[in-house]
């Protein structure tokens, strides 16, 4: 069976839960979401609940308001971080679809130009004769990138 990964945003906490995680009054996280510092997901019924990503965020609020770290420069950080948290995980979608397009891709062409200009079509790892110019055309996209 393989391993799963588990989802840090997964919204999966109660209040109550949360703030025991994060050594927390349930008061002390309404109003950080009152104050857009660590905003849970909601149920359809409206109840708050938290990922562990959040846990997490309370946590380093608590440490940074205990070093005397104001509010709004704290919730200034948060944002940024998860700016940081959004983009890596962007990339790494990213990275994963160019792994599969260069695997679904029969190879990179490759052509050998002759001294009187003949162009040809090489395998993939095929070998040319030493007289022979080598060339490595890769396509741009459709966007001319």
């Amino acid at each position: 069976m393989p391993e799963r990964e588990i989802d840090e945003d997964a919204p999966i906490f109660a209040i109550a839960a949360a703030a025991e995680l994060s050594n927390m009054h349930p008061q002390t996280l309404r109003q950080y979401d009152r104050l857009g510092l660590v905003v849970p997901a909601r149920t359809q019924g409206g109840s708050r609940r938290y990922s562990s990503r959040h846990v997490q965020q309370l946590r380093e609020v608590a440490r940074l308001s205990g070093e005397g770290m104001s509010l709004p420069a704290i919730a200034r950080l948060l944002t940024l971080e998860q700016q940081v948290h959004d983009l890596a995980r962007r990339v790494n979608d990213l990275e994963r679809q160019l792994t599969i397009e260069r695997q679904s891709r029969p190879g990179a062409r490759v052509f050998a130009a002759g001294a009187t200009g003949s162009v040809v079509t090489l395998r993939h790892g095929s070998r040319v004769r030493r007289a022979t110019d080598i060339v490595l055309w890769r396509p741009r996209d459709m966007h001319g990138d």
